[in-house]
């Protein structure tokens, strides 16, 4: 499904329960990162190991899947909520990054951009 679709049939989702009235920017803002919050739950106290094989365990990868769906659900609905298009808007922080990280200077770096800025 393409993002519009899913936004629809979230609005839907909204729509048939009323739910549009407590769907401000806000709100929508405040779940999206409670639902953060409970994704990085998931991997709280993990190795590093642990966290790459978390899919593998049927219970922990259900719960993985249930929380990214929130996110998303909780950010498409911001989205359509603020008539923000969030394909243009990736594309466009993209091309940024692209010029924020050369890849002459950012490739295996975990450094902030600002650490390649000229002074």
């Amino acid at each position: 499904m393409v993002i519009s679709s899913l936004q629809a049939l979230l609005a839907d989702f909204a729509h048939e329960r009323d739910w549009g009235q407590f769907h401000t920017p806000k709100n929508l803002a405040m779940a999206l990162v409670g639902e953060a919050g409970e994704l990085a739950a998931e991997f709280q106290w993990l190795t590093p190991e642990d966290s790459a094989r978390v899919m593998a365990d049927p219970h922990r990868a259900e719960a993985v899947r249930q929380e990214m769906a929130d996110v998303f659900s909780y950010l498409l609905r911001l989205a359509d909520v603020l008539d923000v298009d969030l394909d243009q808007a990736l594309r466009d922080k993209v091309e940024l990054n692209r010029k924020r990280y050369p890849t002459e200077h950012a490739r295996g770096s975990s450094a902030k951009y600002t650490a390649f800025e000229q002074p």
